[in-house]
Formats: C-alpha cells, sequence, structure tokens
C-alpha cells in the first residue's frame, strides 16, 4: 500500500462552482455535504482541504476551510467530494442548510497530506472530534492500494459525549478496530483519547501515528510520540482566510533553529512531522 500519489510535484489547485448533490445531518451538530467539483479533485491526498464560499452573497465574507473527506463518481464521470462539518457558526449553520441542487463554490485540493512510508506495518490514527474527517479518504486509499491486507490499523477516535461519534460505523465495517472515548462518560471509555493512545504505545509501538484534532490534544500526542521516538504526523485545525499562503494568518512556530522561523498550515501544512514545529 501507498496512498501517496507518486508524483509529489505541487498541484495547481482549481477553484471552481461546485453543485449541492447531497447534504444531511449524521447527529445533532455533525454534517456531511456531497459537492459535485472537478476532476482535479481526483488526486487529492488525504488530508488535504479545500476552501468552500457561497457565490452568491457576502456572507460570511471569506471561503472556509474543510477537510477532504471522501471522494467517489456519481455516475461514472462527475466527481463526488464529500465534506464533514460541525455546526458552530454562521458559516456552518449556512453549509448546514444548503439543498441539493445548490450552488457553492471551492478552491482545491489545497496543502499538503499525510505520508504513509513503504515500510509501515503498524498505523496508529488518532482523531478528536471533526478530526475524524480526513481518516476516511486515508482509509479508502489504503484499501485501494491494498494496503489493508499488510497494515495493522486501528482507530483513537474521543469526543466530549457519544452523539459526536460520527463515521464509527463505516469504519468498523471495514474490519478496523476503534477506541472510542468520550469526556462525559456516555460512551467508550471515561477519559481523554490520549490515554488508551498512550497505553497502546507502550504495548505495541506502532511504525507511525497519524493525528487531527483540537490543538491541545495534538501537544500531547506529539509529546508522548516524540518522548517514545515513534514517528508522528499530526493534522492543524487552523483558521485560515485564503488557503493559499498570501495573507499568512495561519502560522506555526517551527521547531529547531535551521530554516525559517515560522511554517504556515495552508501551504507548509495543515500536514506537518511533530519534528518540524513546535505545539
Amino acid at each position: 500500500m501507498d496512498p501517496n500519489p507518486a508524483d509529489d510535484a505541487a498541484k495547481t489547485p482549481v477553484c471552481a462552482p461546485a453543485e449541492v448533490w447531497h447534504n444531511g445531518m449524521l447527529s445533532p451538530q455533525y454534517g456531511r455535504i456531497a459537492l459535485g467539483c472537478p476532476e482535479a479533485f481526483e488526486t487529492a491526498e488525504p488530508g488535504q482541504f479545500l476552501m468552500l464560499g457561497f457565490p452568491e452573497t457576502l456572507d460570511p465574507l471569506l471561503r472556509r476551510p474543510y477537510s477532504i473527506h471522501a471522494l467517489s463518481l456519481r455516475t461514472g464521470t462527475s466527481l463526488r467530494v464529500e465534506i464533514l462539518y460541525k455546526v458552530v457558526g454562521p458559516a456552518t449553520h449556512r453549509l448546514s442548510r444548503l439543498r441539493p441542487g445548490d450552488a457553492a463554490s471551492v478552491l482545491g485540493p489545497l496543502g499538503k497530506g499525510f505520508r504513509i512510508p513503504p515500510h509501515v506495518r503498524r498505523l496508529f490514527l488518532a482523531a478528536g472530534g471533526v478530526g475524524i474527517a480526513p481518516f476516511r479518504l486515508l482509509l479508502d486509499r489504503l484499501e485501494a492500494a491494498g494496503g489493508r491486507s499488510r497494515i495493522d490499523c486501528r482507530i483513537f477516535f474521543g469526543v466530549r459525549t457519544a452523539e459526536e461519534l460520527v463515521c464509527i460505523r463505516d469504519i468498523e465495517t471495514r474490519g478496523i478496530p476503534v477506541i472510542c472515548t468520550t469526556e462525559d462518560g456516555s460512551a467508550g471509555a471515561h477519559c481523554r483519547v490520549t490515554d488508551p493512545l498512550c497505553e497502546a504505545l507502550e504495548r505495541e509501538p506502532p511504525d507511525l501515528v497519524l493525528a487531527c484534532g483540537p490543538r491541545p490534544m495534538l501537544s500531547c500526542v506529539a509529546e508522548i510520540t516524540r518522548r517514545r521516538s515513534i514517528p508522528c504526523q499530526v493534522s492543524l485545525e487552523e483558521r485560515m482566510a485564503c488557503g493559499m499562503g498570501a495573507c499568512l494568518g495561519c502560522a506555526v512556530p517551527a521547531r529547531g533553529v535551521e530554516g525559517p522561523r515560522f511554517r504556515h498550515a495552508c501551504v507548509d501544512g495543515p500536514v506537518f512531522d511533530v519534528a518540524e514545529i513546535e505545539l
């Protein structure tokens, strides 16, 4: 298995209209929308994102970044891009109200995604809340490349309450173990997701850890993997205004003394090796 594209050269993102094909709520706060997008998205890497806007209005004024959750062909030729979102503010409230046939606008695919070296045999994925989003595409690419037959993969998924445990059924039907935790104890273990992750790292150290979620969670994952010398990549959930490195608003302190003092999540990430950045 190698879900990474053979050509690592930067691909030029496209800006195009996107028609809504489907939109529905998975829980009171989480929704999933499917958009008809240009063929350029077909080669999107797991962990890349798009900037989504509403062309008929300036509310919200700026596009918003969303991880690419899944890709599929609708009729054999039309490309469907899915986004998993959490309703938290005006932009996502508007997104949740879109219906089939409505128009949106997308810019992407953007950023750099996850990289899984050929030697990886045991892979741990750690997700917090909507941080589960990029792992659907990653699992799809693993299966398409035959990687599931040789990689021991498991997911550690932490949320605040049981209602936020979305996408679990799709993952478990693939035969992938999902270790769930909730902060209120309503499902799974009553603890933070980094607790069972840390225990598993001690028992069966993986070849690689991939993580996506809130910054405090990523900081903890980075610390426990560094302490054990386990390779780790994290996908940052940063606020972005442009998505292409022009506004410099998503700066992340670089780790070490050589090179630039900062990296930018939109062009240098959003996926970083924990050796590259300070969390």
